[in-house]
């Protein structure tokens, strides 16, 4: 049994009372969002998991034609290509909160440097494949921002989690069990010292008795 030091006083009894009815609310409210938590973080790891599935698929179609683009047209010919990219890009980061979890959001916007749309070359001088494999490039881009946002998300919430489940144990096995026992031993003691007082006074009477009848035998013997 786990017992605060405290003086078994009824003040002090009043006082770990309200504290224990408080601990026991946090931990009701603590179970409440680390379940949340649980569940958010479980819709994040499904999206995850189908969203890098999508990826690497697209990836892996772009790099196969990169591999194709390769072997039509010389090196030297491919990196002068791609050395000049005829798109800017500037990436806004936000946050949303999630059950008090800043989490981010990422927004991008392209503008085009030069006529072209998004090829940095001249088309007669290239291959289709390579046309196709930045297409599939450009295409997978906002869903690698999607992934690398969920991935942190994910990341967060799980950091979240960990917390609150420590602060919840911390409630369940040491605090409230710890209040709950010196709350009895505080009772206990009250009841003893009640018991006490109540012998105490009972002797008392007694006595008090006692000589109020030898001083009326006394009385009565004069």
């Amino acid at each position: 049994m786990s017992i605060m030091n405290v003086n078994p006083t009824r003040m002090e009894l009043t006082r770990l009372r309200k504290r224990l009815n408080v601990a026991r609310r946090g931990h009701k409210l603590l179970k409440d969002k680390r379940d949340e938590l649980m569940k958010k973080f479980l819709e994040l790891v499904r999206k995850n998991k189908e969203l890098r599935e999508k990826v690497e698929m697209m990836l892996m179609e772009s790099y196969a034609g990169l591999l194709n683009t390769r072997s039509v047209m010389p090196s030297e010919a491919l990196e002068e290509a791609l050395m000049f990219p005829k798109q800017t890009l500037s990436l806004d980061v936000t946050f949303s909160n999630i059950m008090s979890v800043d989490v981010p959001v990422l927004n991008f916007n392209t503008g085009d440097t030069a006529e072209g749309g998004i090829y940095p070359y001249g088309l007669a001088s290239t291959s289709g494949e390579l046309d196709i494999s930045i297409d599939m490039l450009w295409e997978v881009f906002p869903h690698l921002l999607e992934l690398a946002r969920i991935e942190k998300s994910a990341q967060l919430l799980s950091l979240e989690i960990e917390k609150t489940r420590r602060r919840v144990n911390a409630l369940e096995y040491v605090l409230i069990p710890q209040l709950t026992d010196t709350i009895k031993y505080i009772t206990m003691k009250l009841d003893e010292s009640e018991r006490s007082n109540l012998t105490r006074l009972m002797k008392i009477k007694d006595m008090m008795l006692e000589q109020v009848h030898a001083s009326k035998m006394s009385e009565s013997e004069v």
